[in-house]
């Protein structure tokens, strides 16, 4: 199946929420993003996939702004990426790298209040507006009882929590997340993937993730974008990937699909 036969529109009535045209990106005469053309539809919870060294992280990084594209264009919310002003950009688009800095003698209740920054700024005062949209993230995402603990005393699947409840007090339309589950135990995973499938659906915000595993792409994701080599080759419903045909394209290896028997999932299986 081609790119052509299963890319979708990605658009809702107002159109995507990011459009990219031509966008590339090299460094040192090597080409770590080739030109590449897509939108991306408000809303959505969307998986980045892709092997090792595919452009999967280099992809997010541009669409946050963390660093520039060699060429192309990025419209966000229809609007060139160049002409947002950080704070404006921020209080729209939220990105959370893949490794977290520390937060030495930090408590996760003022590390969730850091998501306000964009809004109040360095001198401006924490309003009751900031305060009620720190309580919120903290609600949505579960770590209400584990709030007045220091950071550092968490575990993984906990720290990943308050980071993303950070993310979200911060309000924003959309969320970068490059490979939030990559040092996580099995059931933290699920825990992770879940909370971000249900933050998309409560605040109808769009959610783009950086992941390994398709099995958990196709599980918690409306779409799937796949690069391989710097080169988008698939986009589309995970039922539109989820091919052994497709797959083999994608990760160089044959894979099996299966329907779980307990849920009727599709669930890839290498041979």
């Amino acid at each position: 199946m081609t790119l052509n036969v299963i890319a979708r529109e990605a658009a809702d009535d107002n159109g995507p929420i990011l459009s990219l045209k031509d966008v590339s990106f090299a460094i040192e005469g090597r080409i770590l993003l080739h030109p590449l053309t897509l939108d991306l539809a408000s809303g959505k919870s969307i998986a980045l996939i892709g092997h090792n060294g595919s452009g999967k992280s280099t992809l997010l990084k541009i669409i946050g702004r963390q660093q520039s594209p060699t060429g192309g264009t990025i419209h966000f919310e229809g609007k060139p990426q160049e002409n947002w002003g950080t704070r404006a950009f921020a209080r729209r688009l939220a990105y959370l790298p893949q490794r977290t800095p520390a937060a030495p003698g930090m408590l996760v209740k003022e590390l969730v209040a850091l998501g306000r920054y964009p809004w109040h700024g360095a001198l401006g005062r924490f309003s009751a507006t900031d305060k009620a949209k720190v309580e919120e993230a903290i609600e949505l995402t579960g770590i209400g009882p584990f709030s007045e603990r220091m950071v550092d005393t968490l575990s993984g699947g906990e720290r990943q929590r308050v980071w993303l409840a950070m993310l979200v007090a911060q309000d924003a339309t959309c969320l970068l997340l490059d490979e939030p589950i990559s040092a996580l135990d099995i059931g933290h995973q699920l825990e992770v993937l879940s909370l971000t499938h249900d933050l998309c659906r409560e605040k109808g915000i769009t959610i783009v993730t950086v992941l390994h595993d398709v099995n958990m792409a196709a599980r918690f994701c409306d779409e799937i974008v796949a690069l391989h080599s710097g080169r988008l080759i698939a986009h589309g419903a995970p039922e539109d990937v989820m091919t052994p045909e497709e797959l083999a394209r994608i990760y160089d290896v044959r894979m099996d699909i299966i329907h779980q028997p307990s849920s009727g999932r599709l669930v890839a299986l290498a041979r």
